[in-house]
């Protein structure tokens, strides 16, 4: 029988839907007043509680509509017999069972919660009639154990589940006794609700002793979670089934419980990187105590590079191999007390590319002009010959106009002082009318002057790995900021204090459908409007990302302590980059750099000058 079409009617006021002829009507004290009339529903329970203990200690509170505050609130032996309210907009919510205890059990065989909520409209001078149908509000477990679990492991066999595996009150306790049975958990208040669990037992036929843990997750509250585990003999191996019900919505979510069986197994595909991989392996605890597990690798089979790994619990190994050469194959091996055991691996590693032009080597004018593009597409170098650097000064004729178009050159090289090749670029800011244009360089394209007001810069190239840090020369001088016109909120500066430059590298999945730019330079900034402007550090799409900021006495990596340093002088600085998500793979590359951190704001000093050279990508 379907026991969701059983309903007890729980009455939790004196007016119903379909008042009784033999009743006076009600009347109403005050013209803006209407009486509410409400009544629950609760499924038939089989729990401790009965029909009278859920009645008289249901719990009724009443909200304005719009969530602005709690207009009634009673336990239902206390409610009055007459409730009246203003004409207005409400909710009411119901809570009954096991959760309005003063103090609940989180985790009970017996006691189930209920919860309903209902949304009505008072109307002066009615009568407005409510019905609220209150549901399970636990989540809900039902274990089994099949016959091939009791015949193949000794009595004492145990399955614990929780909300928190330290805390004994929120779990249960299944044994051969509670096969079957329900519990209940309550799970309201938790901001991500998950079950862990525990099969503990002694296999049969050897005395071993059997434990594996896992986690379910995203606990939904009036969900059955019925979990039925067996033991099968599988060529050769043991495992258990754990099906997973959802009640509404069956997911088959199957873990296989396998004795360990020594050797390697297999890595993730983002585990390996270009200049490291994490390999793992399993080693059977009962048959190699207190071994020495180590991994040996190696590109010729020769040459072997041995690492000791680490115990991540439950018979599984693993070791971060470090020192790897990008789009290179490796062999490696498990070692037990120095031996191979098992098969060998092989992985080949992501490719270390380099960032294209990044010690600037590679420039042209504009056609007809005096001022650079950053590329050369008669260089013969393939990563020189197309546009991978954009600045502010546009490309005039053969692009588009930037600042020096107006007469303001504020990217430039330099070839007297550099640290690698021929030259160094220059990132100068400048000033016209009180407008301050900050000197910078940046993987994308200008986009395009707003008169005179600002510009717009469409930043990013398309980027398919993931380096661990940027590398490059750093020279900086500066003075005292004399154009101050806006600043981020909570950015405090004055023109006494002296100007900085800022450099930026990050990784991401920007897509230019969000963030206005085009497929290969997917986001756009457009410096007259702040809420274009990007923060990498907290941007959803942003996978990795790294800061610098340069002073005229030193410079703060990521946000850290600064370091003291004449910055007039060449320094050779590495920005690691924090990376968001270690899964994630980019579609794009941002690295900007300019003589100004807050040109953006049109704040800063008009003589900065930022050079750079040997920009270059690590991967470690």
């Amino acid at each position: 029988m379907d026991m969701k079409k059983i309903l007890t009617v729980i009455a939790l006021g004196v007016c119903f839907a379909a008042v009784s002829c033999s009743k006076p009507e009600p009347k109403f004290t005050n013209n803006g007043e209407g009486m509410l009339a409400l009544a629950v529903d609760i499924p038939q329970t089989k729990a401790a509680l009965s029909e009278a203990d859920l009645t008289a200690t249901a719990s009724v509170k009443i909200y304005k509509a719009d969530f602005s505050g709690l207009v009634r609130s009673y336990v239902y032996g206390e409610m009055p017999s007459t409730m009246y309210l203003a004409a207005d907009s409400y909710r009411v919510d119901v809570e009954a069972g096991e959760a309005v205890k003063e103090t609940p059990a989180v985790a009970s065989w017996e006691q189930k919660s209920y919860k309903g909520s209902k949304a009505f409209d008072i109307t002066a001078g009615a009568t407005t009639s409510v019905q609220v149908e209150a549901q399970v509000n636990n989540a809900v477990t039902a274990i089994s154990f099949g016959e091939s679990v009791a015949e193949n492991f000794a009595a004492g066999y145990t399955f614990t589940i929780g909300l928190d595996a330290d805390d004994a009150a929120t779990q249960l306790v299944y044994d051969a006794s509670k096969s079957g049975a329900e519990g209940y958990f309550i799970i309201a208040g938790l901001d991500e609700p998950a079950f862990t669990w525990t099969f503990a037992g002694t296999l049969a036929k050897d005395g071993s002793s059997f434990t594996k843990t896992g986690t379910i997750e995203g606990l939904e509250a009036g969900k059955v979670y019925k979990m039925a585990l067996k033991y099968t003999i599988k060529d050769g191996d043991i495992e258990f089934s754990l099906l997973v019900d959802y009640s509404t919505d069956i997911v088959d979510d199957t873990i296989i419980f396998e004795p360990v069986s020594t050797g390697l197994s297999s890595s993730a595909a983002y585990e390996i990187w270009a200049g490291h991989a994490t390999v793992h392996a399993d080693v059977d605890a009962s048959e190699y105590a207190g071994a020495t597990v180590q991994f040996a690798y190696s590109t010729n089979g020769t040459d072997w590079t041995n690492v000791d790994a680490t115990d991540d619990g439950n018979g599984a190994w693993s070791a971060v191999l470090t020192g790897l050469t990008g789009s290179t194959e490796y062999t490696y091996n498990l070692l037990l007390n120095g031996e191979v055991v098992g098969e060998s691996k092989t992985f080949t590693t992501d490719p270390a590319t380099r960032i294209p032009n990044g010690g600037f080597e590679y420039v042209s004018k504009v056609s007809g002009e005096s001022y650079y593009k950053f590329y050369d597409p008669s260089c013969g170098v393939e990563d020189g010959s197309y546009m991978f650097w954009g600045s502010g000064n546009g490309e005039g004729s053969e692009g588009i106009n930037g600042s020096a178009a107006m007469g303001i050159v504020i990217t430039t090289i330099d070839t007297s002082d550099k640290m690698e090749g021929n030259q160094c670029v220059v990132a100068q800011s400048s000033s016209m009318v009180g407008m301050l244009a900050a000197g910078n360089i940046f993987t994308g394209q200008f986009g395009g002057l707003i008169g005179t007001s600002g510009g717009k810069v469409y930043f990013g190239r398309p980027w398919a790995t993931r380096p661990t840090a940027l590398r490059l020369w750093v020279k900086y001088s500066t003075s005292t900021i004399n154009v101050l016109k806006n600043l981020p909120a909570g950015v405090t500066l004055t023109k006494s204090d002296y100007d900085r430059a800022e450099i930026k590298v990050a990784i991401g999945t920007w897509s230019y459908k969000t963030y206005g730019g085009t497929k290969d330079n997917p986001v756009l900034v457009n410096t007259t409007d702040e809420s274009t402007f990007v923060d990498y550090t907290t941007d959803a799409s942003t996978i990795a990302f790294g800061d610098i900021v340069v002073y005229h006495d030193g410079y703060s990596v990521n946000f850290g302590e600064k370091v003291e340093t004449a910055t007039s002088e060449w320094h050779q600085i590495t920005i690691p980059l924090d990376y968001h998500s270690l899964t994630a793979y980019p579609t794009h590359i941002i690295v900007s750099a300019a003589a100004s951190q807050y040109g953006d704001y049109f704040t800063g000093c008009d003589t900065s000058k930022l050079k750079l050279d040997g920009v270059e990508l690590l991967y470690e």
